[in-house]
């Protein structure tokens, strides 16, 4: 007979689907069950004292919707507990968040490395705006470790990637990457807008800092455009806080509300585009007319079995590379059950062709060193039936 413990069992770690629909649940003395929308620019005071103890920090308060709202405060706290972080902030878009962790974590002279693969507006962002104030950008093959160390400088402050890709779904060492930034003293950059906290959480695997374009999956319904950056509480709740106190590029109380509602149904969500995305790669596989198909879910995907072990799923986004541009757009005017629009996570599947649309203002040279073609179509996958989307894929391939 087994002998007792006085210590008792550490309590199991509550599942994404949980959190997503109870974590670090804020409610108002009025006790309502859904989430309240608080649509005002700013917050009243007892008192000229209280006011100063307030906007002086020496007394916890809302002052300004600009900074503190007790909707967008909701919604940040439930994104960093389910992504197992401290702090997190709310932006007014994915590329806001971007730009505020630069802006409130760079110097003149500092050096990033990043992805050579990163979503194009990323890349635009840092050559043709952030560059002009001193910093400087490398980039790298996001799956080779040695690039990424050989890369580093005494300069360099932060490593930058998404992990997947977009749009080549290619999956990155995070834990290696980790190691990498500790020994050069920098900060790692997880863009975990592809999988979210459901199917990836790169702090567990070493990331100081993690950023989404809420604007994706965490909305789920193209509905609002938002961004988000979790991380300690130092620099998130500290750093970037007092940059976005000051430099203000806020997510609006809706938006907030939206993205608040749209976690409570993201691991469902999440797992149904996975289940329809697995069957649409393995219909493209089987078609002649498909050169090459970029999903991390097939066996043959170079970084299969690192997907397996990061990673609690694939994602629902697939890409693949016809004959030319041509064929890509044949094939997308020809898809009736897909929305020809840039955007991804929606319920409804989306395409597009990133080298005229995603990526054209990186430049052709910059797309041919990245692997993306002229004949590169990418799929997010929605929630459509399964078998009507391969039928619909099947119809305008041939």
């Amino acid at each position: 007979m087994a002998e007792s413990s006085d210590t008792p069992a550490a309590p199991r770690p509550l599942g994404a689907g949980t959190l997503g629909v109870r974590g670090a649940t804020l409610r108002t003395p009025w006790r309502e069950h859904s989430p309240a929308i608080f649509a005002t620019s700013s917050f009243v005071f007892d008192s000229a004292e209280q006011a100063a103890a307030v906007f002086a920090e020496r007394e916890a308060g809302y002052v300004y919707s600009r900074f503190t709202n007790p909707t967008v405060e909701a919604f940040e706290k439930r994104l960093a507990v389910m992504e197992g972080a401290e702090a997190g902030i709310g932006t007014a878009s994915g590329m806001s968040a971007i730009l505020v962790l630069c802006m409130a974590l760079l110097s003149e002279g500092d050096h990033v490395v990043a992805s050579r693969t990163l979503f194009g507006s990323t890349i635009s962002l840092f050559e043709n705006i952030l560059s002009r104030f001193g910093l400087c950008f490398s980039y790298v093959d996001p799956c080779d470790l040695d690039a990424w160390r050989e890369a580093v400088t005494p300069s360099t402050r932060m490593l930058f990637v998404e992990s997947p890709t977009n749009p080549l779904c290619e999956v990155v060492d995070i834990a290696g990457l980790a190691e990498i930034a500790r020994a050069a003293d920098a900060r790692l950059v997880v863009d975990n807008c592809f999988l979210t906290p459901v199917f990836q959480q790169p702090i567990a695997l070493g990331a100081h800092l993690v950023m989404h374009s809420a604007t994706k999956y965490l909305d789920g319904q193209g509905r609002c455009v938002g961004g988000a950056i979790v991380g300690d509480q130092e620099t998130v709740g500290g750093t970037l806080f007092r940059f976005m106190r000051t430099c203000g590029p806020s997510m609006s109380p809706f938006n907030a509300w939206s993205f608040l509602k749209g976690l409570e149904t993201l691991q469902v969500r999440m797992e149904a585009h996975e289940t329809r995305a697995r069957q649409v790669a393995e219909a493209l596989v089987a078609e002649d007319a498909v050169r090459h198909v970029y999903y991390p879910g097939l066996p043959d995907h170079p970084q299969h079995a690192l997907a397996s072990r990061q990673q609690g799923g694939f994602g629902g986004i697939v890409s693949f590379d016809l004959v030319d541009q041509a064929a890509a757009w044949r094939f997308i005017d020809r898809l009736q059950l897909a929305s020809i629009t840039a955007n991804l996570g929606d319920t409804r599947t989306t395409v597009t062709h990133p080298a005229s649309t995603t990526h054209l203002r990186i430049g052709p040279e910059a797309r041919a060193r990245a692997g993306i073609g002229d004949g590169l179509v990418r799929i997010a996958v929605g929630l459509e039936d399964a078998a009507d989307l391969v039928d619909d894929i099947r119809g305008a391939l041939r």
